[in-house]
């Protein structure tokens, strides 16, 4: 927590004193009572003291001023806010690997669903656009608000051979340049979403998708998506095809993105939440003094209140 007039801070110096005083006082009560020597006609002629109650109103006052001198000193926080806009694409591998059902019922079912959800979070004015890539990367959807189409294009989704995750980073980034021209002088923050479970095998490199996106300023999170365990038949034969990751945490590491692991369709969706959240956001560092004079006030109805109902007075 920072302050933007940490000078007032200085109040708490009288606080403190007087803290230090009420203390003292006590101390000193306690003395003069166990100077009556005969305890037990003490007891007999002094009511029963207030016990814990009576410091119960001191207490709460303390709580209100040094509240009241936080709240003067202006502290400031980070505070997540809502994105007004925004461009995201989601890069999704369709690539035969992913009919391996190490992932009930199978990565590329669990995915779509996984997908169709996040589609459905984001916000209404985010434009949203859909890369599907193999062997060669394509735009499924170019970056829109219809919801619609792209749960659509999410459905139609078909498998074939090939990872190209290097082309798909290039997609994407032409999706998101049509958007750019569009909005003019002022475009939209923009990020790529990428999922895929299997090292690249054709197109261009990371290195080179990376220095694109680098270039550009776009975050690139990806998500490796499956198990070591995963198997697939082809041409008769069972291929294993295990998740592959180091590469896709480089590519997220490297273009300021994140990179996660899911090895199950539960925690896919709860990758997809983390991204949507973190996308849907900024950070933007706030004044909340309110919220210490509010609590400063509250301490005081706290010890007028505690006072009045136990002494009838108000402190």
């Amino acid at each position: 927590m920072n302050f933007l007039a940490p000078q007032w801070l200085l109040l708490l110096i009288p606080v403190v004193a007087i803290v230090a005083a009420y203390l003292v006082m006590q101390l000193r009560r306690s003395k003069y009572a166990v100077r009556f020597t005969n305890l037990d006609l003490l007891t007999s002629v002094a009511p029963r003291g207030p016990g814990f109650r009576r410091h119960v109103p001191a207490a709460a006052f303390s709580v209100m001023l040094v509240l009241l001198v936080i709240g003067f000193a202006r502290p400031t926080a980070e505070v997540q806010v809502p994105r007004e806009r925004a461009t995201v694409i989601v890069a999704f591998d369709v690539s035969a690997s992913m009919l391996a059902e190490d992932v009930e019922p199978t990565r590329f079912a669990a995915a779509q669903q996984a997908a169709r959800r996040f589609a459905e979070g984001l916000p209404p004015r985010f434009n949203l656009g859909l890369v599907a890539f193999s062997q060669y990367a394509s735009i499924a959807v170019p970056a829109t608000t219809d919801r619609q189409a792209v749960l659509d294009a999410v459905d139609r989704l078909s498998t074939s051979a090939g990872t190209a995750i290097g082309e798909a980073v290039f997609a994407s980034l032409d999706a998101i340049s049509t958007i750019d021209a569009q909005a003019g002088a002022d475009p939209p923050p923009a990020h790529v979403v990428l999922l895929s479970d299997g090292s690249i095998t054709t197109g261009r490199s990371i290195a080179e998708a990376v220095a694109e996106a680098t270039g550009r300023r776009v975050p690139v999170s990806t998500i490796a998506y499956g198990t070591p365990r995963g198997m697939i038949q082809m041409d008769g034969r069972t291929v294993q095809v295990p998740v592959d990751g180091p590469a896709l945490k480089d590519l997220a590491d490297s273009t300021g993105g994140r990179f996660y692991e899911a090895a199950s369709g539960d925690e896919l969706r709860a990758v997809y939440d983390d991204i949507g959240s973190s996308v849907g956001f900024r950070v933007e560092r706030q004044e909340v003094w309110p919220w210490f004079v509010g609590l400063g006030l509250l301490g005081a109805v706290v010890a007028a209140g505690t006072s009045l109902f136990w002494f009838s007075r108000i402190p």
